[in-house]
């Protein structure tokens, strides 16, 4: 893999703890982990010229940045490219608490069109849930956490970090404290309600070492709360014995959530509501995905296309 040789401030372990964060949460080819090395080489050497350091870096010093690939005659789609993987950087930085605000949040990119999430349909998860052995403890709170995922649209932090005090079961709702620390009340499915208290009659033999006690979803082996990259990668493991070929992770089942209710006729500001997005343009994605479904659909099963399907036959 290309590796980044002028770091500036940037130390070489954040740089590969970032570059793992790639491969194995959010399944990026070896193609895009190469170009987004390439891409942060790019930012490095202008904080390097510049004197500037990353943690210090404001909105300003991105904008020039972004003027200077212009100025080098840089292709617009190129520069959205490259600033797609600077605020991936920084988002990871403040995820890993490297930082604490994101100073590319207001970065603006030349508009390249639109980019669709990969989607699951409802049988795609009943088969991934379907290869979970359940006879094992681990099984249960595997299958249990696909559920969750699924049924409440969570984000994984979101799912890793959610807390025995934040189940109301008996009200079928979860406290969810999403980006920025912000609460929100999700609405939780009686099958996920079923799952999790299947899951909590186990965990409450398991045991957890200190500072672990008040988290749903731990290892039983080493009593921790469970990674990010460790669903990663048995959400893969599944996947693959399910005969899934999508590549998929842990927020693809929030991609299928927030898709299957806005087909199911659900608002768009209740899905944003669930989805803690603060702002609807963020959610409007899924219905230029529900749109693209219903063009398929309709190409597959309206009689003129049947027909003319029937006569190339």
């Amino acid at each position: 893999m290309t590796t980044i040789s002028n770091t500036g401030c940037v130390s070489q372990e954040i740089v590969q703890r970032y570059t793992q964060y790639l491969s194995l949460e959010r399944s990026y080819s070896r193609n895009t982990l190469e170009a987004y090395c390439m891409d942060l080489q790019k930012l490095f050497n202008y904080f390097s010229d510049h004197g500037i350091d990353f943690r210090q870096a404001a909105e300003r010093d991105f904008d020039l940045f972004a003027g200077e690939l212009r100025d080098k005659g840089i292709a617009p789609r190129s520069i959205a490219r490259i600033l797609s993987g600077v605020r991936s950087f920084y988002r990871f930085l403040v995820l890993e608490h490297e930082i604490e605000q994101d100073p590319t949040e207001l970065l603006e990119s030349p508009k390249i069109g639109l980019h669709l999430p990969q989607v699951l349909t409802v049988e795609e998860i009943d088969r991934i849930e379907a290869a979970i052995d359940q006879s094992k403890p681990e099984g249960v709170r595997d299958h249990c956490i696909i559920e969750v995922l699924y049924s409440c649209g969570l984000r994984i932090s979101e799912l890793t970090g959610l807390q025995l005090s934040d189940l109301f079961l008996d009200e079928g709702f979860l406290r969810i404290h999403g980006k920025g620390n912000k609460e929100r009340l999700v609405p939780i499915s009686h099958k996920a309600i079923s799952e999790l208290q299947n899951w909590l009659s186990i965990r409450r033999h398991i045991p957890v070492k200190s500072g672990y006690e008040d988290h749903v979803f731990v290892s039983r082996t080493r009593g921790k709360a469970l990674s990010r990259i460790s669903l990663f990668v048995f959400i893969q493991r599944y996947a693959a014995q399910a005969g899934i070929e999508k590549e998929i992770s842990p927020h693809t089942f929030r991609h299928s959530f927030a898709t299957h209710l806005l087909m199911g006729g659900a608002n768009l500001r209740a899905i944003q509501e669930m989805l803690g997005h603060e702002s609807l343009d963020t959610t409007e994605i899924y219905m230029h995905l529900d749109t693209t479904q219903l063009r398929e659909q309709i190409l597959t099963c309206h009689p003129r296309n049947l027909k003319n399907r029937d006569t190339q036959d």
